[in-house]
């Protein structure tokens, strides 16, 4: 078992992987903020549905129902974007906040005001770390 130095990011890529699998479930380890970035998903449509498993390891475990296209099998998520890295991290304030693809994606931010998406943090008028991008 190593240690990873970004779990945002090895979660993002562990979804990106069960994508390009065409894997129905993915288990990740939980983190707070893990299953916050979860809750964001399920809510904006990206994924089917999750569930926090206590007991499993260290912190326990999350599970992701993904969800696809039942004609096409193609995935609700297009790609998952890291954009704030441990090495170099990606603030903005209330007036900075992305679009992502012109508003059909969503930059998941990390503010005072928990974790929440482009547009909340929009109406909201906070700042924060920009997380990633989902689209």
């Amino acid at each position: 078992m190593s240690k990873v130095t970004d779990p945002i990011a090895d979660y993002l890529t562990r979804v990106r992987n069960a994508i390009m699998a065409k894997n129905r479930v993915v288990d990740i380890p939980a983190s707070n903020l893990k299953k916050e970035i979860t809750k964001l998903l399920k809510e904006k449509g990206y994924i089917l549905n999750y569930k926090f498993e206590e007991g499993v390891g260290v912190q326990g475990n999350i599970k992701i129902a993904l969800k696809y296209n039942t004609e096409t099998k193609v995935s609700a998520i297009k790609a998952l974007k890291r954009i704030s890295k441990p090495g170099l991290r990606q603030y903005c304030d209330s007036a900075s906040i992305p679009r992502v693809l012109n508003g059909l994606g969503i930059a998941i931010i990390s503010t005072s005001k928990g974790v929440i998406t482009d547009k909340e943090a929009r109406e909201q008028k906070v700042g924060g770390e920009v997380l990633c991008y989902v689209y």
